[in-house]
């Protein structure tokens, strides 16, 4: 008997895959749980359209993702911070500040995709990469800037 899969299965393959299954474990297990359905024309056709129509929505999502990438990489990020001697801070940048930073240029960013091996701690120039996923990654400039006090 022959089905589509709506669910990925681990032994059996990925959602919407058409694969040849007992009879059976077809009708008694994958149907009725609702693993699967019959692969009959009809479903055939429909299934092909669902593709189609994936297809299209994550070709908009990746083109999407690459307009962000590439605004982030003409950003320069100059951040000013309270700093003590041999230029270390009193404090750290994280990929939280990062986010929270790329907001407010009107970038929405999640901080998980902001890739930072360990916080930022003394001033300078940083580039720091973002992977915002579909398979796009970029790299944003942070400059550290001594903030200056006033009294």
């Amino acid at each position: 008997m022959k089905v589509i899969l709506t669910d990925d299965l681990e032994n059996l393959g990925k959602r919407g895959e058409v694969k040849e299954v007992a009879t059976g474990y077809g009708r008694n297990f994958l149907i009725p749980k609702g693993m699967a359905y019959p692969a009959t024309a009809a479903n055939l056709k429909k299934l092909e359209k669902e593709q189609l129509f994936e297809a299209t929505a994550t070709e908009k999502k990746i083109k999407g993702t690459k307009e962000t990438a590439g605004r982030i990489e003409k950003l320069t990020l100059t951040i000013a911070r309270q700093a003590g001697e041999e230029d270390k801070l009193f404090g750290s940048v994280t990929s939280s500040d990062l986010a929270d930073l790329l907001k407010e240029e009107g970038i929405q960013v999640d901080k998980k995709k902001i890739i930072l091996e360990k916080p930022i701690k003394a001033l300078g120039e940083y580039q720091v990469p973002i992977k915002l996923g579909d398979g796009v990654e970029t790299r944003i400039k942070i400059k550290l800037v001594k903030e200056d006090k006033e009294e």
